[in-house]
């Protein structure tokens, strides 16, 4: 069998602090959850690999941004020539999806115009469970409908998903793997590479 082709991105996940970026990056990657992890300093980085097809794999480069304040001013050194970028927020806290908003609204406004968004909503778990434990409430549990409005307001791709039970975390990605331009990244690649046997065809030309 051949070997896969590979197309190659970049991915930034943005929101604040505590709404489990890195929760969520583990669980893809490692298919783990770690109850009382420590926050991203800075920011994290890794490699992770989506099969779409048997013979083709994206391939993306990720950079799982710190949520604190004080680390915001790094945040364009990460989403700078980014090809996608995950804005997770909590489903059960409506600041952290302001926080996600005002995140999307500099992204439109600083990062690359092709740019790929997905809204994430993490701690799926927690919302089911409350929605379990009220099954009768009158009351909105959760802002899924708030999230789910907004996001196709802005035409951004939408998901819901849990770190800790791992629900729908490889749709988010797939889902996202989907919609990179994986024909121009072949296409740039053909003519890289034409362009490389050309310039050593003429360098090895004899002016006699």
């Amino acid at each position: 069998m051949s070997a896969p082709r590979i197309a190659q991105f970049k991915l930034v996940l943005l929101g604040e602090s505590a709404v489990g970026k890195s929760s969520l990056l583990l669980r893809f990657a490692r298919g783990v959850y770690e109850d009382n992890r420590e926050s991203t300093i800075g920011a994290a980085f890794l490699a992770q690999n989506v099969r779409l097809e048997p013979d083709l794999v994206v391939r993306f480069e990720i950079w799982d941004t710190a949520g604190q304040e004080r680390y915001k001013a790094l945040a364009p050194m990460y989403y700078r020539n980014a090809n996608a970028a995950l804005v997770v927020f909590d489903l059960l806290s409506q600041e952290s999806l302001a926080r996600a908003q005002s995140w999307v609204r500099e992204l439109r406004v600083q990062a690359d115009d092709g740019i790929i968004i997905a809204l994430v909503g993490n701690k799926l778990d927690l919302l089911n469970q409350l929605k379990a434990e009220s099954p009768n409430s009158s009351g909105k549990i959760g802002i899924s409908e708030d999230a789910k409005s907004y996001a196709a307001e802005a035409g951004l791709l939408y998901y819901e998903c849990s770190a800790k039970t791992g629900e729908n975390i490889e749709a988010v990605f797939k889902g996202v793997a989907e919609k990179m331009p994986i024909n121009e990244y072949f296409s740039s690649q053909e003519e890289e590479q034409q362009h490389a046997v050309d310039l050593g065809a003429s360098s090895s030309g004899c002016a006699c």
